[in-house]
């Protein structure tokens, strides 16, 4: 199915502000999330992710600020945006002496669905997330990314709209992540938003079309994935050479260059682009001079998480944010 790209806002934030105590864990926070988006906040463990996560889902009151979620304010109608948000946090939150179908029935009547559309919701998800042979069994006995399929299909039986995705793949093995990416990638084509918060920065590159970076509870960062990793200088060209004299003739026209005689080599500052590549290129080629190997160096995900993030939480400012 083909999603239907609007620029209306799924989650409009002005202002957000929460402490606990004396520990200011959101300061003056302002964000928007695009519908049929996925929106990836990133942060260190302590940065106020989940915090921010349970005030947008209703579980969490507000100390200041302005709040629409789903075209609702968060304030006056709550309860309009808990039918039109599902959320999945950092571990799953099923029953697990229940059966998987038995989950899922639970969850359909919580949603007061009639009972055939109930059985059709329950039986289209198990399907969906190929729980077939699963559907009988306790979910006690299933694999970890299995109960966080389980746990995700529990969340959409309501039909949501906009879905909170806390940490959605911790503990899981590198196939139980890709096949979250890839149930994820499906929402978002069908029009679902999802607001993401991991701090797996190959996931959220992998995924998010905007990425916001949460630091001591300010918004540091925010932008595309490519526009975040302009931003970070250290771009360059690694150049390797055959012997000495080519690297000495090649260093010679590349005066910007950080050279490496042991190791034979030239970086180049670059930003990755072709055009910079062509220039490089050109100058070794008037001299007569090629590269015996050539890799281009761009900056990361994990080059933007360091440069905009400050020092680690302390083990209190997480427990002060994460056990309340």
């Amino acid at each position: 199915m083909t999603a239907i790209l609007t620029t209306r806002p799924a989650v409009s934030v002005a202002g957000l502000r929460k402490s606990f105590g004396t520990k200011v864990v959101l300061d003056d926070i302002d964000l928007t999330v695009t519908e049929g988006t996925v929106f990836a906040l990133l942060g260190p463990n302590g940065a106020g992710k989940t915090t921010m996560v349970r005030i947008l889902a209703t579980l969490l009151a507000a100390d200041g600020g302005s709040i629409r979620v789903a075209g609702h304010d968060l304030t006056r109608e709550p309860d309009a945006v808990r039918a039109a948000i599902g959320l999945t946090g950092q571990f799953a939150a099923v029953d697990r002496l229940l059966t998987v179908r038995e989950n899922l029935r639970l969850m359909a009547d919580l949603n007061r669905l009639g009972r055939a559309e109930g059985r059709s919701r329950v039986d289209g998800l198990i399907e969906r997330f190929d729980l077939g042979e699963s559907a009988g069994k306790p979910v006690s006995v299933l694999s970890g990314g299995q109960q966080r399929r389980v746990d995700l299909a529990m969340t959409l039986v309501g039909d949501p709209r906009l879905i909170f995705l806390d940490e959605p793949t911790t503990g899981l093995d590198p196939r139980s992540r890709h096949e979250m990416w890839r149930i994820v990638r499906e929402l978002v084509a069908e029009g679902v938003t999802v607001f993401l918060t991991t701090q797996y920065l190959d996931e959220a590159d992998e995924l998010a079309d905007r990425i916001a970076v949460l630091d001591q509870g300010r918004i540091v960062a925010e932008g595309t994935p490519d526009e975040l990793k302009r931003r970070i200088p250290g771009g360059h060209l690694l150049l390797r050479f055959a012997d000495p004299a080519t690297l000495r003739t090649a260093a010679a026209v590349l005066d910007a260059a950080q050279r490496d005689d042991a190791a034979l080599t030239l970086q180049v500052p670059s930003d990755g682009g072709v055009t910079s590549l062509r220039a490089v290129l050109a100058a070794l080629d008037a001299v007569h001079v090629q590269p015996e190997h050539l890799a281009v160096h761009t900056p990361d995900l994990d080059d933007v998480f360091f440069a905009f993030t400050g020092a680690p939480a302390t083990a209190s400012d997480i427990a002060s944010e994460e056990n309340r």
